[in-house]
């Protein structure tokens, strides 16, 4: 009985959608864990910890998949309309244990009726991404923010820490290569930001990402466009 040879690519993609979802099991046993046991101030650091570094090998494989779908012209986009504050409380709440443990302020600056068409799960992804760095990086305070500018949505991700390294800031980030982002603070996150900001249209208008230092408190800023 012959069989067709197996497309690495695809088995691979199948692998880590598998990977994703265990992942994503695991992370909720932990939160589970954390809320019925009680801690001394070490084993709450190592189980925010512990969520810490699991949530960051979800994130990388939602983006290698993501990266590999883009490759074979197979990224599906739900637009939807979606709450700003709802998500913004979503990306809270999905990193609280480390927040807590870091002992982070973390504010939302967003209108109350305010939102937008766009893909949540790839805009989550891309923005969880984001907060996982500021909360790595900040010292101890992160904002959220979302606001309508030139008839485009702004959202933006700011911390109080050391800012964005200058090389990272002396070209556009769309201009950069995966290899050259690769070597930055933020690996491949902010290559697959570019990607699922650009893969957003309207009206022949493209989404896109920038980076900045200063902002409200004086850290790093970064910034997603979409139309």
């Amino acid at each position: 009985m012959s069989h067709s040879p197996l497309d690495f690519s695809t088995v691979l993609a199948a692998s880590m959608h598998d990977m994703k979802n265990s992942l994503c099991l695991l992370l909720q046993s932990i939160d589970t864990i954390s809320t019925e046991l009680e801690h001394t101030p070490k084993t709450r650091a190592e189980f925010a910890q512990f969520h810490y570094e699991i949530a960051r090998l979800n994130s990388n494989l939602l983006q290698l998949l993501a990266l590999y779908r883009n490759s074979q012209a197979t990224l599906p986009l739900n637009i939807e309309e979606h709450y700003l504050d709802e998500l913004f409380e979503e990306l809270i709440t999905k990193n609280e244990l480390y927040i807590q443990n870091k002992v982070l302020h973390c504010s939302i600056e967003v209108d109350d009726e305010l939102c937008w068409f766009f893909d949540h799960d790839l805009i989550s992804n891309l923005l969880n991404d984001i907060l996982v760095n500021a909360m790595r990086y900040s010292k101890s305070a992160i904002r959220l923010s979302a606001s309508i500018k030139d008839n485009m949505l702004q959202i933006q991700i700011m911390d109080d820490g050391d800012g964005y390294p200058d090389e990272m800031l002396e070209k556009a980030t769309d201009e950069m290569s995966p290899a050259t982002l690769a070597k930055s603070r933020t690996g491949l996150g902010l290559y697959f930001a570019s990607l699922i900001a650009n893969a957003h249209t309207n009206k022949n208008q493209h989404g896109q990402i920038t980076l900045t230092n200063g902002g409200q408190l004086n850290g790093s800023v970064f910034t997603l466009t979409l139309p």
